[in-house]
């Protein structure tokens, strides 16, 4: 079963878009694999505090990347066998990298001066001094 203990609701992103987001880096993280049942749309909203058309629009979302399985009556199943799993890593890297780079031109960054920061950061998310 996907847990969703992890989730949290981050303001100003639709709730929606956050649940897909979440099942795709999971997916990608390996915490969600092909195969996992997917909780009810009740169960999910209840557990979320969301309402359940919310939920529902998540889960048609899911369905129409072919990430979900549904059968009206029926569980829902994750779908991400190892190919659409690479694919869908190298999207989110795709879309994060794109997000970063706007966010730091917005600042007033050049390309140089982005690649310092980063550079930076890395070192010291890898216990180096980065000063």
């Amino acid at each position: 079963m996907v847990s969703f203990a992890g989730f949290r609701k981050e303001e100003g992103v639709p709730i929606y878009l956050q649940i897909v987001d979440f099942i795709q880096r999971g997916i990608v993280a390996g915490q969600v694999a092909h195969g996992d049942e997917f909780p009810s749309r009740r169960e999910l909203s209840a557990l979320l505090g969301v309402n359940p058309n919310t939920i529902q629009k998540a889960c048609r979302m899911l369905e129409e990347q072919g990430l979900l399985q549904s059968h009206a009556g029926a569980k829902s199943y994750i779908c991400a066998p190892p190919g659409q799993v690479a694919a869908l890593e190298a999207q989110l890297r795709q879309g994060t990298a794109a997000a970063l780079v706007r966010q730091l031109r917005a600042m007033g960054l050049d390309r140089d001066q982005a690649l310092d920061l980063v550079a930076r950061l890395w070192e010291q998310a890898e216990g180096g001094t980065g000063q």
